[in-house]
């Protein structure tokens, strides 16, 4: 009965031979032990470098990367787009304009709210409202 190999064994399997070789065995022997031919030998190790990573396997993980970066890349471009709306909307200029963070943006108009710019004084307490005569 035909047994079929899986990737992960057959990586294990050639790892393991070239540990037998580095003892003196040889190429018919580790076949041999193992119940494969040489051919089949030679064609997996052609394959399959044990020194070289799975090409199919990075090359997936690096499909999934490049799938995340890309949902990444668009949700950003999406909030980028709501922000200049919403600049385009209050006729200010926003946070994305100024350079500032929203946060710091929004804490910084409630507290300048009702205050005179920095570096003035207000003359409204000082000058009655209505002048004598």
């Amino acid at each position: 009965m035909r047994r079929r190999w899986t990737a992960d064994k057959i990586a294990h399997f050639l790892r393991e031979a070239e540990r037998d070789l580095a003892k003196g065995l040889t190429v018919s022997d580790i076949c041999r032990k193992h119940g494969i031919s040489q051919s089949m030998y030679y064609r997996w190790r052609q394959k399959r470098d044990p020194d070289k990573p799975d090409t199919d396997r990075r090359c997936r993980e690096l499909e999934l990367e490049v799938d995340r970066l890309k949902k990444l890349v668009a949700e950003l471009l999406l909030d980028k787009q709501m922000l200049q709306d919403i600049a385009k909307k209050s006729g200010k200029p926003g946070p994305a304009a100024s350079g500032r963070r929203l946060l710091g943006r929004a804490l910084w108009d409630l507290a300048t709210a009702d205050l005179s710019p920095p570096g003035t004084v207000s003359l409204g307490a000082a000058i009655p409202a209505q002048a004598p005569g």
